[in-house]
Formats: structure tokens, sequence, C-alpha cells
């Protein structure tokens, strides 16, 4: 069984924690198992190791999401990458394609399309799993889940099913509506359209060759731009005949709000953080190494990252994302496949950045053309390799490179370390990588 996850998003609605490398998927705002936080990405995918183990995982994503992904996953799940966005159904069909030819699929093989990020229990991919089931080709090509509704939402599409058996045909798919049309849809058995379809990997390429004229991966990449943005709804599923919708009746929540996830949360409070007996409905989360305290709020969420301070109604934090766009300044925190950088300082000649590398990781062997660095080595072990020239180092050891010169840093530990840039044209793509030699 293939299960393909599809990660998006822009990073805005969940501002401060979130940014535009790091979306909503990779905060670790969750307890997971072992009482350690986890992200919804690596909540999803623990979920689907205890349901379906032997699930081959691949996510489609864009390259800015690939060192997040390796960060939180490691080596465990595949990774497709979009060139550029094109909505679902080019992400899918580049998937379905890569599964193939470049994973060895076969293509009578089922496979399960869901977003990356619901809030969900057990059952659900337990449900994701039965839907493989119900695929037969000339019978039934495409199976999708049909959450049951709590509330008339305008915020989904709806799925009109034909019965109100666990398994019905698909009468017709209809739009977001507005409240008093949800309404009338929850009334005749409307199922809530969560994205989640079950296929064969031939039936989705076929359908890729009829509407782009291309269906193998290469192909796919190659023209990938090109490829009319459309999603995999309007695209396949609402022009298939042969078509069912699995009823679902288990936990299921869209947290795209500050609103919506504070109602996840397992704790009011998450990082340092004190409120008094006076608050109510507050939730708080705090990345920084300062306490926060709160004293007589009411329904208000308070965030604190690098990025910035969010305090904030929780109905009105909904509203946050045109103030967002607002706001310009450099990503100051992000995580990557080697560890993670948070930005301490930015001054007009110089940026003061805390850098974490994980251990056996490390950086790509690469030169700076308008600026020197100097690293000061806080904890761990691990060693320096420039122009060349390795050098052991510990804590309190501090290493100076100059502009032009190529170097890297290596973990044998956990290693910290603080870097200082200094210069008059600091840029992220003031950099020059190297194939470093072994």
């Amino acid at each position: 069984m293939n299960i393909i996850l599809l990660s998006g998003g822009s990073g805005k609605r969940l501002w401060p924690l979130s940014n535009d490398i790091r979306s909503k998927q990779f905060i670790k705002i969750f307890k997971g198992e072992n009482g350690e936080y986890e992200s919804m990405v690596q909540r999803v995918y623990r979920q689907i190791q205890n349901v379906v183990p032997e699930a081959s995982v691949t996510i489609a994503t864009s390259r800015s999401q690939v060192s997040a992904i390796r960060n939180q996953l490691g080596e465990k799940v595949h990774i497709c990458v979009e060139p550029c966005r094109r909505d679902t159904f080019p992400a899918i069909a580049l998937a379905a394609a890569y599964l193939r030819d470049v994973k060895g699929a076969l293509q009578e093989e089922p496979a399960v399309v869901c977003p990356v990020d619901p809030y969900v229990d057990q059952v659900y991919f337990q449900a994701a799993a039965r839907l493989c089931t119900l695929i037969k080709p000339g019978e039934t090509n495409l199976a999708l889940i049909g959450i049951e509704p709590t509330y008339p939402s305008e915020k989904y599409g709806y799925i009109m099913p034909g019965t109100q058996e666990p398994v019905s045909v698909v009468k017709a798919f209809k739009e977001k509506p507005d409240q008093k049309t949800a309404e009338q849809y929850i009334r005749e058995g409307a199922l809530w359209n969560g994205g989640v379809f079950a296929f064969q990997l031939g039936y989705i390429l076929e359908k890729t060759r009829e509407l782009t004229g291309f269906s193998t991966y290469e192909d796919l990449l190659a023209n990938y731009e090109s490829l009319t943005k459309i999603s995999f709804d309007y695209a396949v599923a609402e022009k298939e005949k042969q078509i069912q919708v699995l009823r679902y009746q288990g936990q299921w929540k869209d947290l795209g709000t500050w609103n919506t996830l504070t109602e996840a949360m397992d704790e009011q409070a998450v990082g340092k953080a004190l409120y008094n007996e006076t608050c109510e409905n507050i939730h708080i989360v705090n990345e920084l190494n300062v306490p926060i305290v709160c004293m007589g709020l009411k329904n208000t969420v308070v965030a604190a990252s690098a990025e910035g301070i969010l305090v904030s109604d929780k109905e009105q934090s909904s509203y946050i994302k045109p103030y967002v766009d607002q706001i310009h300044q450099q990503v100051m925190f992000a995580e990557k496949s080697w560890g993670s950088f948070q930005v301490m300082d930015v001054e007009e000649t110089s940026m003061t950045i805390k850098i974490t590398l994980n251990p056996g990781h490390g950086m790509n062997y690469h030169s700076h053309t308008y600026r020197d660095e100097v690293w000061t080595i806080v904890s761990g072990k691990g060693k320096t390799i420039v122009d060349g020239m390795e050098q052991p180092v510990q804590p309190g050891d501090v290493i100076t490179i100059e502009a032009g010169c190529r170097h890297t840093i290596l973990a044998e530990t956990e290693l910290k370390v603080v870097e200082v840039q200094l210069g008059r044209e600091i840029s992220v793509h003031d950099k020059k990588k190297y194939k470093l030699d072994s």
C-alpha cells in the first residue's frame, strides 16, 4: 500500500511559529506517546506506522520543505519534490509517476492520498487503508473518505452520497457553500470532503496522460511548470462515474488557525509561561528563552518565537494573514536536514546566528564572497574543515573564516555553534558549494 501525503502551506495563519519555510505541519506543539512534543507531520507519520506499518509513505512537497521533513522524519519517507506549485492534481500525478518510475511500484498497486496535517485518531488511517479494498477496476476506479459533518461549515466542499450506507456511490460534489446552503446539504445527508482519495497508480497515470500528454516521471518533471493549475477534485473526482465514498465518523479537525489549533492542544501553556487564576480559556506557546506572564486574559492566544509575538483574541486570530503579509523580514528560525538555526541579532554589517547540528551531520562545504565568519563552539564535539585543513573542535574553540575560504563543520555529538557573519553584503544567496573530498 502506498500513501501519498500532500504537504503545502505558506506559514501565514500560525505566525509567529510558522514562516515561509516552517509551515504549520512542522510546529512541535502536541504531546507524543513518549511525552515529548511532536509536530503534525510527526504525529501523522507515527499514526500511519501504528496502523499500516508496511505502508510506503511518500510526501509530495516543495523544495523549501525538504529540509524540515528530513529533520523531523529522517530518511524514513520518500520525498517527491514539485519544481513549483501547480495545485493538487499535478502534485498527485507527479507523485504517482515517481512511485512507479523511481521507486519501482507496479501500476496495479493501490495508493491513498491525504493531507499531511489532519488532526485525527488512528481510526482515520484504518478507514484510509479500507479505501484500497474498495478499488476494483471497471467497478470502482476511485474511492474517497467523506467526513460526517459536525456543523454547517462554509470552509469545506461537500460530497453528496447516493445512500446513507457506510459505503455509497457518489451522487454529486458541491462547492463550499454559505451557511444556509450547508444546512440544507447536511439535511440531505452530505459529507465533508476531506481530500482523501484511493486509486490504482495506473488509473491516475492514464488520467495524467489524457489531461497533460505526459505520464512518465521525467516528462512530468521537465514540463511541470507548463501544467495547468487544477485541483484533483476538478480534474478527476468530479468527472469519474465509477466512484464511491466511505463514511467516516471519527475524530477529524482542520487545524488551520490559532483558534482551531488551541482546541487540540493538550496543555494551556507550552514553554516558559505563567498565568493567574483570573485567566479564562487562554493558550500560550512560547519558543523564546524568556518567561511570559499572563493575567486577567480571556479567550486569548499568546505566541512568541524568533519571528515575533502574537497576542490575540482567539476568534480574531483567524484573520491574521493580511497583517502578516505586511511584515517583511528574513526567516529567523528554520529546521534543516542537518539541524536548525535561529537568528539572534541583525545589524547593518553583521548577523549573529545560533546553529544546532545533529550528531553525524554537517553543513555543505562552501564559501562566501562578501562576508567573513567567526564560529564559537558552545557545546558538543566535532571537526571543522577550512580550505582542506581539518581541525577537531570542542566548547570554547573559535574559528575565523575569511571571505573566499571553503569551509564546513561536522558534528560528532550534538554541536551548538554561535556564528557571527561580518560584511556589508550579507545575503543567503552569497554561497558557493563545493564537493568535499573524503
